[in-house]
């Protein structure tokens, strides 16, 4: 392990991270919201650190190896999100009692995790600079995870993550969407990018000014969930933004190299090849209709269509993992948030901006089942687990099951240090699974139309550990914590 090396590539990320601070600068300046100076400050601070961290590791920019690429991550990640942290803090704790420098790394990492849980209670009372940029956050955060997707997790093989990548480099052989990481990369964030700026036209036309049009496409290209309004979707209420946002949430939450294949060959069906989207999509859209059709006969909505319109926005938001909320969701019956944070924790497609465990590591345990029951009634017989017409090995199942077994493990630990850090039960539970899986809003005093100024310190500091955690797919964190990787 050669520290030096991948700090020495931290400070070049930190100093690149520098010109969206001095956007945001004027930003503000334009807007003559008084928070110039912060962005100005917090630029300057990240200038400097990452030149300093360049300049001093210089000799050592060697190429990175595994080791040095996870830690790297890691390290970048963390350093973001407390950068991040600055203009936050500077500016909201002059307006919100008690806002420390826990809720502004807090409010930090769960933009770059697009995880989209807060801890401002008033959010349109903010400077419009700081606004754009608790959305801007989400979208770079978004343009991370793919790059996370693309370049370090396949070759890491964490829980079986190259099946994930359908064409993206990995151990998949050959399959490949382009010959290099840079070009993948490339190619991957020119679709997230005009994806952004159609939704930013959408919600324009649907009726949103260009500032909210842009924090909302942000948000919901990155599947974060933050608003530029107190009670977002329920403050803008307005059927055709929603319905915006249901495709492009939608859209975001699918592999994104199944959306280039559909461009690359012009081809929709490509859509119904994908071993992931097509049961994405029936997934979340069924479980949206039958949770409308609930609501209708549970008499939540007097109309049909009123449930059909709340049912399916709400249920696809947390399906997602945006956590977007046009309703209190939490005064429907219990069983319906529940389900839909459950199904929030698997939903989303290996290779999007959506967090959680993703839907092809649960297809694959069904599968294995489905092998296993084979085996009962035929003790002789060969039945291998397939994914795309090809044979998945037995390590690869291993790594799948052990990574479901620690993704609930997390989250039990989570829970019980949430509780003990003074959370009631089901706030506790709910927020475990809501920031592990990068949701964001959960149930109780933590719910849709809520946020989580209410945690203390202590509780912060572990939602940011389990926002981190959930993000870097666990073991590329855990990893790090053990002796043999710090070993030659």
């Amino acid at each position: 392990m050669h520290i030096l090396s991948p700090i020495h590539k931290l400070g070049l990320i930190i100093m690149a991270f520098t010109p969206i601070f001095l956007f945001h600068f004027l930003a503000s300046i334009l807007f003559d919201d008084g928070a110039a100076e912060h962005f100005l400050l917090s630029g300057a601070v990240c200038f400097a650190l990452g030149a300093a961290l360049t300049l001093l590791c210089w000799p050592f920019g060697a190429t990175l190896r595994k080791r040095e690429g996870i830690l790297l991550v890691f390290l970048a990640w963390i350093s973001l999100a407390m950068i991040s942290a600055l203009p936050v803090y500077l500016t909201v704790q002059l307006t919100q009692e008690g806002f420390s420098f826990a809720n502004a790394v807090f409010e930090g990492m769960s933009g770059l995790t697009t995880t989209g849980a807060t801890v401002i209670n008033q959010v349109e009372a903010l400077p419009k600079s700081i606004n754009l940029w608790r959305n801007s956050l989400l979208w770079f955060g978004g343009m991370g995870i793919l790059l996370l997707a693309v370049a370090i997790l396949p070759l890491f093989n964490v829980g079986g993550r190259e099946l994930m990548q359908s064409e993206m480099p990995g151990p998949l052989k050959d399959e490949r969407l382009t010959p290099r990481i840079a070009s993948t990369a490339k190619m991957l964030y020119g679709i997230y990018f005009v994806a952004s700026l159609l939704c930013v036209i959408a919600y324009r036309i649907a009726g949103l000014s260009w500032f909210d049009a842009w924090c909302h496409a942000a948000s919901t290209m990155s599947l974060g969930g933050f608003s530029s309004f107190n009670h977002g979707y329920q403050t803008i209420d307005n059927m055709a933004v929603e319905i915006v946002a249901v495709v492009f949430m939608l859209f975001a939450g699918i592999n994104f190299a199944t959306h280039f294949k559909v461009l690359k060959y012009r081809d929709l069906r490509q859509y119904m090849y994908c071993p992931e989207a097509f049961p994405f999509l029936k997934l979340v859209l069924g479980s949206a209709l039958l949770i409308s059709a609930y609501l209708y006969f549970s008499n939540a909505y007097g109309t049909w269509t009123e449930a059909l319109r709340y049912g399916v926005f709400n249920t696809v938001s947390v399906a997602t993992t945006t956590g977007f909320a046009s309703d209190d969701y939490l005064g429907w019956p219990f069983v319906v948030p529940v389900l839909m944070l459950a199904l929030g924790a698997f939903a989303s497609s290996g290779g999007s901006t959506g967090g959680g465990i993703k839907l092809i590591r649960i297809l694959l345990v069904f599968r294995q089942i489905r092998v296993e029951m084979l085996r009962l009634l035929h003790p002789r017989g060969v039945f291998p687990v397939r994914f795309r017409e090809m044979a998945v090995s037995n390590s690869v199942l291993l790594s799948v099951m052990m990574f479901i077994a620690m993704y609930f493990m997390t989250v039990m630990v989570v829970f019980v240090l949430l509780a003990f850090g003074g959370a009631e039960e089901v706030d506790a539970l709910s927020a475990a699974v809501a920031l592990v899986g990068n949701i964001g809003p959960a149930l109780g005093s933590v719910g849709p139309m809520s946020d989580y100024s209410g945690f203390n310190d202590l509780q912060l500091w572990i939602g940011i550990v389990a926002m981190l955690v959930g993000r870097l797919e666990l073991l590329t964190v855990f990893v790090i914590f053990t002796p043999h990787f710090w070993r030659r």
